[in-house]
This record gives structure tokens, sequence and C-alpha cells, in this order.
């Protein structure tokens, strides 16, 4: 019986809530796919024809929150702010987006995201990247730094998320003030380096 694509469409959600249930509640080491597919009310293989792997299911629950917050961000746009406070919010928005189960993020990172920013097929969360770096792309030339950007301009920054990232999916200081002082210092430092390599902007 050939399954439709509502129907498949279906299953996906079905998986990703589940997998966003357990992840909440049992935490990332304790999730296996097996217990995703059993809460989604599939057999094991059907959920690996949707996610090969518990990193995948996890990468596909933060790209749907953080491409509405991409949106959000994009909609609220009003072209007065810095690049600094840009960039903050965009960052920031989507970390909150998160926070539901953001103590299962930390541990997933490291196989999640790639820390080289360049493409990597077998990173679940390359997408995120790509998607994450071409809304950076975007804050920039609209603060008049045009493409294409110098490779270390690129890798400056999202090792610089990565580590706000890291940081944040563990900190628990109250209202995680800690995550947003790394943030606003990690923001001046990424900023200050575009000032000072403008003369790089146009050529590779």
């Amino acid at each position: 019986m050939r399954i439709t694509a509502e129907a498949k469409s279906a299953t996906r959600q079905r998986i990703l809530q589940a997998a966003m249930s357990l992840f909440v509640s049992d935490g990332w080491q304790h999730t296996t796919t097996r217990g995703i597919a059993v809460a989604a009310g599939i057999a094991t293989g059907t959920l690996f024809n949707y996610f090969p792997t518990k990193e995948a299911i996890a990468a596909a629950l933060m790209a749907e929150a953080l491409e509405l917050t991409g949106k959000e961000f994009h909609a609220g746009c009003n072209g007065e702010n810095s690049l600094e406070a840009d960039l903050f919010s965009l960052i920031w928005s989507g970390l909150r987006s998160l926070r539901e189960f953001r103590k299962c993020l930390g541990p997933a990172s490291d196989t999640i995201f790639s820390p080289l920013a360049r493409q990597s097929p077998d990173s679940p969360g390359d997408a995120i990247r790509v998607d994450h770096l071409e809304l950076v792309e975007a804050i920039l030339t609209s603060h008049g730094f045009p493409a294409p950007r110098p490779v270390v301009t690129v890798q400056l920054y999202w090792t610089l998320y990565l580590g706000v990232f890291a940081y944040w999916a563990a900190d628990d200081s109250p209202g995680q003030e800690d995550a947003l002082a790394l943030l606003d210092h990690s923001l001046k430092l990424f900023v200050a380096s575009l000032d000072q390599g403008k003369g790089t902007y146009g050529r590779q």
C-alpha cells in the first residue's frame, strides 16, 4: 500500500513529538531510537526510514525551532539596530526557542555540529549550520559588509557560536546570566574583528 505524503508527514511529526518528550523526561543518554519508536507507535525500522540516528532527530527538532525564530527575526527587523544588537537578537532568540530541551543539547552537540565551517554531509546538523550562516550573511550585508566573506571570518563566527551554544546548554546561572555575558563578549570580539578586517571584504 502506498503511503501518502500526508501520512508520512504525520508519522514524522509523531516521531519528533515522541523524541521531544523523551529527551525532556529521560535525558539524552537514556533516550534510545527504540524508545522513540515505541512512544511514536511505530516499528524501529520505520523510524530509520525517517531518521538514521538519534542525533538526526535532535537536529530536526532544532531546525524546526530555529527556522521559526529566524522568520520572526526577519519580520521584526527595522534596520535601526547595531550589527552587534542584531546578531545578539538572532542568536539569543534561537537559544530561547530550544530552552525546553537544552539539557539534552549539550551532550548531543558534539555529533550534531561540526566545528569546521565547511560542508560536512555526514553531520546531522549541517543544514542548521548552513541556514544559520545564511542569516548571519544577510545581517552582515545589511550592515555594510558585502559578500564574499573571508573564510576566516566565517570560521571565527561559527567557532564563537558553538562555544556560546555549548556553554548555554550547561549554564545554570540565574536567568542564564553567564551565557548572556559570554554571548555579549563573543559578539564584541567578532564585530571588532570585522572592523579590523574591512579592507579584506570584496576579495578572497
